[in-house]
Order: C-alpha cells, then sequence, then structure tokens
C-alpha cells in the first residue's frame, strides 16, 4: 500500500467524505481508512501514564499507517478544531514510542519519518476568515501533529465556503481531489528515489 487516506468525517454523506473517496480512487494502491466505520474508545482514559487496551481496529490503523508511504488526512474543521471522532482516533492511534518519543533532553523526534502527508480541510467559512482568526485545524494537524510524527512535508488542499457552493463547485473540488492525489503520487515516487539514492551513498561512503 503506497497511499493511506483517513477520513475524519463522522457523516457518511459529507463532502469530506466525498473528497477522501475520491482521492483515494485516483491513487494508486490506496486504502480509505473511515474512522466512523471502526470501533473503538475516542477517550484517552489517562493519558500517557499508563497502557489503555488497544483495540483491533486501532492497531490495524496503525499499521496501515506504518505501511504507507504518503498519508492522507481530510477533516472538517469545527469550532477551529477537528470533529471529536478524528481527534480521539488521533489521541488513540499516535501512540508514544509507535509514532513519537522524545530524546533525554526532552526534545520531540517523530517516527513516522519518511512518509509525505496531505492535508484536506473543508469549512464552511470562506477562504480568507481562517487565517483571519488563525488557521487552528491546519496548524494543529499539519505542524503539531503529522509533522511532529516525522510525516512531512505535508502539502495543504483547502474547500473553504462549503456551505453556500453550488453542485457545479462541489463537482470542481471532486475534480481537484483527483488531480491532487495523481501529482502527489509522482511525488511519492519522486520521494522514494531520492531516499533510495540518499541511502545508497551512505553505503558507498
Amino acid at each position: 500500500m503506497r497511499t493511506l487516506v483517513i477520513d475524519g468525517h463522522p457523516d457518511p454523506d459529507s463532502l469530506s467524505a466525498a473528497l477522501a473517496a475520491r482521492y483515494a480512487a485516483e491513487s494508486d494502491d490506496a486504502r480509505l481508512l473511515v474512522v466512523r466505520d471502526l470501533d473503538f474508545d475516542l477517550v484517552l482514559r489517562r493519558g500517557y501514564r499508563s497502557d489503555q487496551p488497544f483495540e483491533p481496529d486501532l492497531a490495524d490503523a496503525l499499521q496501515a499507517i506504518r505501511d504507507a508511504e504518503h498519508v492522507v488526512v481530510v477533516t472538517p474543521v469545527w469550532w477551529g478544531s477537528v470533529p471529536a471522532l478524528l481527534k480521539g482516533f488521533l489521541d488513540r492511534v499516535l501512540l508514544y514510542g509507535e509514532a513519537f518519543r522524545y530524546t533525554e533532553r526532552g526534545l520531540p523526534v517523530g517516527l513516522l519519518a519518511g512518509r509525505t502527508g496531505r492535508l484536506v480541510v473543508t469549512s464552511d467559512s470562506p477562504r480568507w476568515y481562517l487565517p483571519l482568526v488563525g488557521d487552528t485545524t491546519v496548524r494543529h494537524l499539519r505542524t503539531t501533529t503529522l509533522r511532529f510524527c516525522g510525516i512531512r512535508p505535508v502539502r495543504l488542499t483547502r474547500v473553504a465556503g462549503v456551505r453556500s457552493s453550488t453542485s457545479e463547485q462541489r463537482q470542481r473540488w471532486l475534480d481537484r481531489m483527483a488531480a491532487d492525489a495523481r501529482r502527489d503520487g509522482a511525488a511519492t515516487d519522486a520521494h522514494r528515489r531520492a531516499e533510495q539514492q540518499a541511502s545508497a551513498g551512505m553505503m558507498v561512503r
């Protein structure tokens, strides 16, 4: 599996769900992981102070992230953040020692390095509004979640003004997803070749 597409919207009839499905359909060797279909406790009950039983669906999701070369997260903006469903999934699946760790000096180390990413964010607010108020959803997911775990670069697709959009506009967004998927596939190939060349160079030296 080259690409993992994570659909973080609770509603299967949402635009986010349609965008995630379109991206996966246009990608070579992709898996669509639909968080709303998983069976797991959303709440990280005791933080990282003690272990919590790891449900089979979460174990499968973590393995899918490990297996992927490219990880895509699709989410709406709700209250300047993500739906509780997606937040709970990330809290539970991105475990210390699996997705990240800290050095003896307390510096974070991303354990998912070597993977590229894309964040797809939908919002009812217009495009100009979110940067004005801080764009917290993008900063949270791209910088302090995906990049924190070592996934980079993380490209961004923003779909704004959803509530007032027409069917023609929604079709253009779906077509844009298909184009993004094809471009990302080519970029993933280039990223893999660069890593292989770098690894070969290290072996020669």
